[in-house]
């Protein structure tokens, strides 16, 4: 792809292929003797902290929700070897890398606020506390009168 190709994430937010790193390593896993020869899996690499086209919110969010795959440079490392060709694994990278900035573009949770019940249902919760008291009570042995 041309270096003006971009991947979209949400809204107006976007990543320029430039951007992105790739390096192909050799797999781990099953394969034969085809994972000892062919490096098909492949490592995407992208400076969060400088990319252009998001802002610092998810910069910021994206970096979090990276967790170890984050270095201390502002970079996310991901390593896609899940499938045996070149393409599929670039795709995979891609793709994850995607989710992971759609997930860190949404917009934050609404703060919760604190509720009381009305007094009301407090008297009625209680009320009926006693009256379960009450029955459990009467059920005890019958006393000897």
């Amino acid at each position: 792809m041309s270096d003006g190709a971009k991947l979209d994430i949400r809204g107006n937010e976007f990543i320029l292929e430039s951007e992105l790193e790739e390096q192909f390593i050799r797999s781990s896993g099953p394969g034969g003797q085809n994972v000892n020869k062919v490096a098909t899996a492949v490592q995407l690499r992208i400076d969060v902290l400088n990319a252009a086209g998001l802002s610092a919110r998810t910069r910021e969010r994206a970096l979090k929700l990276a967790g170890q795959r984050a270095t201390k440079e502002g970079e996310i490392l991901i390593e896609a070897g899940r499938f045996r060709t070149q393409e599929m694994n670039r795709a995979d990278a891609r793709e994850r890398l995607v989710e992971l900035l759609v997930r860190a573009a949404e917009p934050p949770p609404k703060p919760r606020k604190k509720t009381r019940p009305s007094k009301g249902a407090v008297e009625r919760r209680l009320k009926a506390k006693s009256g379960r008291s009450q029955i459990k009570k009467m059920r005890g042995k019958v006393g000897s009168e």
